[in-house]
């Protein structure tokens, strides 16, 4: 994953196509270009996009459908149409009442159980419409979400998900259709269509159900708890629904079952997820609670509400400002200040006392460093990242070394808006409770000439500032769920008996972790697989999976404009998987760190032994602002758009075009959860955090910062300052403004050394010694709380002779015949010498 082929030959052109501007005439000139350069990158507007656990319903509701599968939308109503006239003649669906939509819905579950497979498929069709809303009767794109909201709770009302899951289960099962597809070259949309019309209906059901409206029936709050408990519960067969369909998801990448449609499998179980546990903001009130049962302080702040009010920070430098670093590096020896004045000499329109000073220029000079070989390693990447730096301030005017325009021209900004900006910073720092030990142990250490230990609280025989050291880093003491749960933990290892057993909550987490952890390496193995192929940077193989079973048709393309549309709807495919996988292990991740710390640790562990760093790695090693902005989309065959307005003659142009939005929503929103899906890997890892410096992340994940979203960037930055100390003093010297950003957008840990890298000796990269001791606790926390089968050394004895020979010893039928002679043979003729046993038992 070599970064260096990328970047070398961009600098190259930029700087050859600038340097048939030089040599700039005079400082007024400098001035001019550089405040052009400045307001152009203030005119690139911050993208308007908010997080949050999902799209809007209509952009969800239309990921489902590929644009191959437009033609089935007709195909589902003219089934639908033909059942219900022969049953209901001169009325349309909308004008019937409630009883006899239940009537006929009934209708319809009974002919499900039918054996003939075309005539479950057309009824399977006709409730698919249902679900779609009947869009033929409807006349805007809100009534059809109106009708399929109040058609999807009748269906569920009248217990049509349970027979969809029966009919899946078949399809699952059915090994005829799964010898056929893998015998087949080329799988196409026709090899999957029992399943593709199931999934779409349970998807629909469950994402319509899962949104909560304001103008929602009191029955329809009622069913959506029900639905959301019997999700979450091992009803089926003994096991939740989710896992059913990571069972899909291991079939489908073992080369099982080919014709699985993953895209469907994949959103449906991120949806599942989502509606069963809860979503980002669901969390937070976990959290809050579980804080609360454990008596800890409240949290410091709302993480979310934090990261929503931040604002982007400026584009990377721009190719003027190359220029100028490179024309500060040539200038040597001469002082700053003495070149700015030099070449603004003549016809300058500043007095001499206000100087031009770059903010790279205090980074780039360096002649004088007598530390500037210290890092031979770092020497070769300086050339390429010295032009990817990101402003400290969203605005100039913001900066602490700035341009100082001259009295008559009007500020950028007008005042008001200056004094309304945010004080301080945006997060209030933490301390780790083994960071005060450890700061103590050291003072200690200095002072005194001996430890105590773990003792945070004894100071006898320290200085002053030592103690209100002390006292500061107390008052920031954050204690976070999961070292509680570790420290709970430890103690039931060590104490199985007298703590006895512990009570673990039957949360859907809980009963979804149970199930999944026989084979939760394949599941995790299998997400990684798909996420592999679906990413762009990937280069087509013959042995990689192929995603693109439910997208391609039976007949390819023979025109341009059909090859265009094909080209746009696989691209838009492989978007949509990666935006559902990394939803889906990031909520994974979220939720098992609240319930036990240990479930998390597993998950993360498994995807960390599968090269899922890496994988994110190669997966930003691209041009992250085409990806984000990439035009993959077709708004006239987008539901529930295609099936109630005209369709306009597409064409080529229309199709080059693309829709004008600034950014796509779900490329934006997987580039984020994968990133934090990163930080989650690494934090507090330090074998991990090496595994980023050693495939060279940090200009990988510096050209991410280009996009002016502040989220995006918080979790770069996150990414950058956990490696900074490792990437070398000649690196920080080059990146001041990034490590500028980092210090106003990312939490402080008071005494975190991340900016030096001090320490950096005293900790050698033990990547084995590290996982493997996590591994041990993991394996000593499952085999306590779910190994059920275990003859311990600690299982319970009952050694009371009153109690043995009370309990009620079940005898097997045969012996209540013969137990007569079996006294008579084993203990009636059996001599039995008393003294010799009591000779034995002294």
């Amino acid at each position: 994953m070599q970064a260096d082929d990328m970047e070398v030959p961009i600098i190259n052109n930029v700087n050859n196509n600038c340097n048939k501007q030089r040599p700039l005439p005079n400082g007024r000139d400098v001035f001019k270009n550089l405040l052009k350069d400045w307001e152009s990158s203030m005119e690139s507007p911050n993208l308007e996009f908010e997080y949050g656990d999902t799209d809007s319903l209509t952009a969800e509701l239309s990921e489902i459908y590929s644009y191959t599968e437009e033609p089935e939308f007709a195909l589902n109503r003219d089934y639908f149409e033909e059942d219900f006239r022969s049953h209901v003649r001169g009325r349309r669906w909308i004008e019937l009442g409630q009883e006899q939509q239940r009537a006929y819905v009934m209708r319809l579950l009974d002919a499900l159980e039918v054996t003939d497979r075309d005539k479950r498929l057309k009824v399977a069709r006709a409730i698919l419409y249902l679900a779609q809303g009947v869009f033929d009767e409807c006349d805007t794109d809100a009534d059809v979400i109106h009708w399929s909201r109040h058609n999807v709770f009748l269906l569920y009302d009248m217990g049509i998900f349970t027979a969809l899951l029966e009919l899946l289960s078949m399809e699952i099962d059915n090994n005829q259709a799964c010898s056929s597809a893998v015998r087949k070259p080329a799988i196409s949309l026709a090899d999957s269509t029992e399943l593709r019309v199931l999934l779409s209906i349970m998807y629909l059901m469950v994402e319509t159900i899962r949104l909560q409206t304001e103008d929602d029936r009191p029955e329809w709050r009622t069913a959506r708890e029900a639905f959301k408990t019997e999700l979450g519960s091992p009803l089926y067969n003994g096991e939740p629904f989710a896992l059913l369909l990571f069972t899909m998801v291991t079939k489908f990448c073992s080369m099982n079952a080919p014709h699985f449609p993953m895209k469907k499998v994949l959103l449906l179980l991120w949806k599942t997820i989502l509606f069963t546990m809860g979503g980002f903001e669901e969390l937070q009130e976990m959290k809050v609670r579980g804080r609360e049962r454990l008596s800890l302080p409240p949290l410091p702040e709302d993480s979310i509400k934090v990261v929503r009010s931040m604002r982007a920070a400026s584009p990377p430098a721009s190719a003027m400002e190359l220029i100028e670093q490179q024309q500060q590096a040539k200038r040597g020896r001469r002082s700053r200040r003495s070149a700015f004045v030099d070449s603004l000499e003549g016809d300058s329109p500043f007095p001499k006392k206000q100087p031009l000073v770059k903010q790279d220029s205090l980074d780039t000079y360096n002649e004088r460093d007598p530390f500037k070989n210290d890092d031979a390693r770092d020497e070769e990447e300086d050339g390429e990242e010295a032009d990817s730096g990101i402003e400290g301030e969203v605005d100039p005017l913001d900066r602490d070394v700035i341009i100082q325009p001259p009295p008559p021209p009007p500020p950028l900004r007008p005042p008001t808006e200056r004094a309304s900006l945010p004080k301080g910073l945006p997060w209030a720092p933490k301390v780790r409770e083994k960071d005060i030990e450890h700061f103590l142990e050291t003072s200690r250490n200095k002072f005194i000439g001996f430890t105590l230990g773990n003792d945070t609280e004894t100071l006898v025989g320290l200085p002053r500032p030592i103690h209100e050291s002390v006292k500061t880093l107390k008052q920031h003491k954050y204690v976070s769920i999961a070292e509680m749960q570790i420290k709970r933990e430890e103690e039931l290892q060590q104490c199985p008996m007298t703590l006895g057993e512990e009570d673990v909550d039957e949360t859907p987490t809980e009963i979804l972790y149970l199930g999944m952890l026989p084979n939760l390496s394949q599941y995790v193995i299998a997400l990684l697989k798909l996420l592999l192929a679906a990413a762009p940077t990937s280069k087509a193989k013959t042995d990689s999976i192929n995603i693109l079973a439910d997208v391609l048709p039976e007949e390819m393309p023979i025109t341009v404009l059909q090859s265009m549309k094909l080209g746009i709807d696989v691209n838009r495919h492989k978007e949509i998987i990666v935006k559902a996988i990394s939803a889906l292990l990031l909520l994974l991740l979220k939720h098992l760190k609240l319930n036990h710390i240990y479930q998390f640790e597993i998950v993360s562990q498994h995807l960390v032994f599968a090269n899922c760093i890496p994988l994110i790695l190669k997966f930003f090693n691209q041009n992250i602002m085409s990806y984000i902005s990439a035009k993959n989309s077709i708004c006239v065959l987008d539901f529930p758009h295609c099936v109630v307005h005209e369709m306009p003659e597409l064409t080529a142009e229309s199709l080059e075009a693309g829709d004008s939005n600034q950014f796509c929503w779900r490329n934006l929103f997987s580039c984020i959860n994968l990133l934090r899906i990163l930080n989650k890997l690494t934090k507090w890892k330090h074998s991990r955090t090496m595994m980023l410096v050693v495939f060279k992340s940090a200009p990988i994940l510096k050209r991410a910062l280009k996009v002016k979203q502040a989220m995006m960037q918080l979790y770069v930055l996150k990414l950058l300052k956990i490696q900074t100390k490792y990437l070398g003093r000649q690196w920080r010297k080059s990146n001041m403004k990034t490590m500028s950003a980092i210090y106003q957008k990312v939490r402080h840990r008071l005494n975190d050394d991340w900016a030096y890298g001090n320490d950096i000796d005293a900790r050698p990269w033990d990547f084995q010694a590290e996982e493997c001791a996590l591994r041990e606790s993991i394996e000593k926390f499952n085999s306590r709380r779910y190994d059920k089968n275990q003859n311990g050394e600690f299982a319970p004895v009952d050694n009371c002779l009153q109690s043995v020979l009370g309990q009620r010893v079940e005898l097997p039928e045969d012996f209540h015949y013969s137990y007569e002679m079996w006294l008579e043979r084993e203990v009636f003729s059996q001599p039995i010498q008393w003294e010799g046993l009591l000779q034995q038992a002294q």
